[in-house]
C-alpha cells in the first residue's frame, strides 16, 4: 500500500520535506520549522486520535506525508493536507506522477479506511496547480469555507477544498467513462 503509518523513523524526513523551500513558499505557515518545534509537533499529534501522519512510499520509497487531522468519525469528516520529497522525486524524475498518486491514495484511504463521508483542505488562492489537481479529482470549492489570513505579513485568501463521498463516486464514475471513450 503506498500510505502507511508514519513512525519514529519517518520524522526527520517529515521536516525535511515540510522545510523544502518549494513546500514552504505553499503553505499557510512558512517559516522554517527547527527540530524542537518538530518534536514537539510529532508528540502532540502521536497522541491525538483525531490526527494521522501517513508516509506516501513510491516505489516503497518514502516520498511525501499525508496529514490527516480533525478526524470526527461520528460527523465522517476529516482535513487533510500533504506535501512531497521534492529533491528526491524530481532527482527521479518522477515528482508529477508522485504527486497525482498521492492525491489519488489520499482520497482512496480517506473514504475506504477512515470511512469518512466528507474529505476537506485549505489550499491559498494563488497555489493554482494544487487548485487545479484537487478540481480534476472532484473537490469543488466550499466559499462559506474559504477565508483570508495572513501570511509572512501579506493578507491572502485561503481557499477550502472538499469531496463527499456521492462527489467521490460521481467524480469516479465520470473518469471511468472517459476512460472507455
Amino acid at each position: 500500500m503506498p500510505l502507511v503509518a508514519a513512525e519514529q523513523e519517518h520524522v526527520e524526513s517529515i521536516r525535511r520535506w515540510r522545510n523544502h523551500p518549494q513546500v514552504r513558499g505553499t503553505a499557510i505557515y512558512t517559516k522554517f520549522i527547527p527540530e524542537d518545534m518538530h518534536r514537539a509537533w510529532w508528540e502532540s499529534v502521536s497522541a491525538d486520535p483525531a490526527r494521522h501522519v501517513m508516509i506516501y512510499l513510491r516505489d516503497g520509497v518514502p516520498a511525501g506525508a499525508v496529514t490527516f487531522t480533525d478526524h470526527d468519525p461520528e460527523d465522517g469528516s476529516v482535513e487533510w493536507g500533504f506535501f512531497l520529497d521534492v529533491d528526491g522525486l524530481q532527482e527521479r524524475g518522477d515528482l508529477l506522477a508522485a504527486w497525482m498518486e498521492l492525491e489519488k491514495e489520499a482520497i482512496a484511504y480517506s473514504f475506504d479506511v477512515m470511512k469518512v463521508t466528507r474529505l476537506g483542505g485549505r489550499t491559498l488562492a494563488r497555489n493554482k496547480p494544487v487548485l487545479a489537481l484537487h478540481r480534476r479529482f472532484g473537490f469543488v470549492e466550499v466559499p462559506d469555507k474559504s477565508y483570508t489570513t495572513e501570511v509572512d505579513g501579506v493578507l491572502e485568501q485561503v481557499i477550502w477544498t472538499e469531496m463527499t463521498a456521492d462527489q467521490r463516486r460521481t467524480a469516479s464514475q465520470g473518469r471511468t467513462t472517459a476512460q472507455r471513450v
